[in-house]
């Protein structure tokens, strides 16, 4: 089992070695499956990242896009400027699921516990929300509130609109997914990496995630030096101002950012914006999709977010 030394020495060494590791987990990946694989391709600048590197060994690689009905249109129309992207869509719309099942909150570890101590309240999932089993992952009761929230909360929406279509075409062709996922991204991610390392060969379902041990700034260093096209709601690549202790800007690598969205997913998923600086996801696309905010944001003929997010004490 890697150990998390081995991961952040990984994630210390310049892009350019970093590029040929992610070259070579891809090429162990494709000649172990004979070519049956594929790029789990969501338009977000990582999985671009991800299948510019690919497609650079291996120019014919498919790309596999679930057009969830929740991307931001940018996603979705640069999606259609590249070519062998094939098109999955998830039996169940977001409106759907949420009636169904609950809203997305705080996080899928959370959403989830929370979703059995509505089910039953005195069970041991609903002990670590209260706090009752010490445990920082569960906020240490910190999310106990949750519980009787006036809503219905699930973390079944990623399975549903995402996981499914994607075991459907992997059941269909036999084909092995290659996915744009960092350890960097959360802790969960990072002991999966510890668990399995970047080619999981021997899970029930067999991953790649060839890109584990990349940062955000490796990405956004990646797009800059190549001029690789990316969806245009990130905006421009430029260099982050930031206060660096004593030492002279010169000396110290320049930081990144993007002038636009940090992150694409899923315009109406709510995990996470609890701990976003404002203007948080939800205030900016009241700025730049006010279309979609107000249909996400709406009771009435709208999916209700609103009130979700009043519940939250998120501003939007």
């Amino acid at each position: 089992m890697p150990a998390i030394e081995d991961l952040k020495y990984l994630q210390n060494q310049p892009l350019e070695r970093k590029i040929r590791i992610t070259q070579t987990r891809i090429i162990e990946w494709y000649q172990r499956y004979n070519g049956q694989v594929y790029v789990s391709f969501s338009g977000g600048k990582d999985s671009t990242v991800l299948l510019d590197i690919a497609r650079r060994v291996y120019p014919d690689i498919e790309a596999v896009f679930v057009d969830t009905g929740l991307e931001y249109p940018e996603i979705k129309e640069f999606v259609k400027t590249f070519d062998n992207v094939t098109i999955l869509r998830p039996k169940m719309s977001f409106k759907q699921v949420i009636e169904k099942y609950g809203y997305p909150v705080i996080s899928k570890r959370v959403a989830g516990y929370v979703e059995s101590s509505k089910r039953n309240p005195n069970c041991k999932r609903a002990q670590y929300l209260k706090g009752e089993i010490k445990n920082s992952l569960y906020g240490n009761g910190k999310y106990a509130y949750l519980i009787d929230a006036p809503f219905k909360i699930s973390e079944s929406c990623c399975n549903v609109m995402k996981k499914q279509p994607m075991k459907k075409f992997v059941k269909d062709t036999g084909k092995h997914p290659i996915i744009g996922t960092m350890a960097s991204e959360s802790i969960s991610r990072t002991i999966t990496w510890q668990k399995q390392g970047c080619n999981a060969f021997e899970k029930s379902d067999p991953t790649s995630q060839p890109l584990s041990f990349w940062t955000e700034q490796d990405v956004l260093r990646y797009l800059k030096l190549t001029e690789l096209p990316y969806a245009t709601v990130y905006g421009d690549i430029v260099p982050k101002s930031k206060v660096v202790g004593q030492l002279a800007l010169d000396e110290v690598p320049t930081a990144l950012m993007t002038t636009g969205v940090n992150r694409t997913g899923c315009m109406f998923c709510m995990f996470g914006v609890h701990l976003e600086k404002e203007p948080n996801r939800f205030q900016q696309m009241k700025i730049t999709h006010p279309k979609q905010y107000d249909y996400c944001i709406r009771e009435e003929n709208g999916l209700g977010l609103g009130k979700v997010l009043d519940y939250i004490n998120v501003k939007y």
